[in-house]
């Protein structure tokens, strides 16, 4: 790989990285304004309310960056860091066509998901440095969700990379066939479910319940600190949603796939986030034992069946 190779493929990553959480955000303000009837969003500077997410954005800027006088100062202030920059690696890593990724490795798959359960590190991190006893539940909220769900995610995916009998998502896209839809169609929900878990979007919100504990192990934090958190929770949105769509909605298969794969690719993410926003709307909040029950009962037992089922059905027709 040349140089101006690897500087193309750094920068669009980069882009990617800092447009697609963006554009989730103002779905997200654009998806929820039309639900529940919200007139800033959809007015907010003229045409359809493009205007929002600038005011937003300054809002956060011009606020004051505090650091709480009993917090551990370093941790504190990297732990933003720390949540965010996981997803700009996994982006890296997730193919948008044939063989088109900013950093193509051969066990993809395992990357992706290895380093989005980097980023809840963050999470503990801010909630332990706060000095908060609001902030310290929200991240051990935080850690049990992770530790629950992260289970049911991986078996979920491993059926896909036995199916495809790979560990590169550009591989398995390119074994996807269109009848897998119904095949791994429990797989799938294990994975959406496990992955709106993950990211503690609502109603899987238990770490940053407000009615309850303020906002979790992000209380004590303001202005840029905070902005990067949030941002966080997009570019993980983005994640999961490309990665959804790369193992069971076949990536860039469609018409025309040679030409606009790529596109096929983004289409079918922005779908799954927009599925990912309306669940934040129309489902309320869940008990902390009930999103256990859901985990362990549920999830994992589903899961294990589409591993079994995927087994048998690679063993009989290989």
């Amino acid at each position: 790989m040349s140089v101006l190779e690897i500087v193309v493929r750094t920068v669009s990553a980069l882009a990617a990285f800092l447009v697609l959480p963006l554009l989730v955000g103002q779905t997200e303000h654009k998806v929820m304004a039309h639900m529940q009837g919200r007139l800033g969003p959809m007015y907010a500077g003229g045409f359809h309310g493009w205007a929002q997410l600038v005011a937003d954005g300054v809002k956060f800027v011009q606020k004051e960056d505090i650091t709480p006088r009993a917090a551990d100062r370093w941790v504190f202030r990297l732990a933003p860091a720390v949540a965010l920059v996981p997803y700009l690696l996994a982006i890296a890593a997730i193919p948008v066509m044939p063989g088109v990724a900013a950093a193509p490795v051969p066990a993809s798959a395992v990357l992706v998901l290895a380093v989005v359960g980097i980023g809840i590190l963050g999470t503990l991190m801010a909630g332990w440095a706060s000095a908060n006893k609001y902030a310290l539940v929200g991240a051990m909220r935080a850690a049990a969700q992770l530790l629950s769900y992260e289970l049911p995610m991986v078996l979920a995916v491993a059926s896909v990379c036995i199916a495809a009998g790979t560990l590169s998502l550009d591989t398995i896209v390119g074994a996807w066939h269109w009848w897998w839809l119904g095949w791994q169609l429990p797989g799938a929900v294990v994975f959406l479910v496990g992955a709106v878990a993950e990211l503690q979007r609502p109603p899987f919100d238990m770490p940053v319940a407000d009615s309850e504990i303020v906002f979790g192990p992000y209380t004590e934090y303001t202005g840029l600190r905070f902005a990067f958190f949030l941002l966080s929770e997009y570019a993980g949105i983005v994640v999961m949603s490309l990665l959804f769509a790369v193992l069971y909605l076949g990536g860039w298969h469609g018409p025309f796939a040679d030409q606009v794969g790529w596109l096929w690719t983004a289409l079918k993410g922005f779908v799954v986030a927009v599925v990912v926003i309306w669940l934040r709307v129309a489902w309320p909040r869940l008990r902390e034992d009930q999103l256990q029950r859901l985990a362990w009962l549920v999830l994992v037992p589903l899961a294990v069946a589409q591993l079994v089922l995927t087994g048998v059905v690679v063993v009989v027709h290989p």
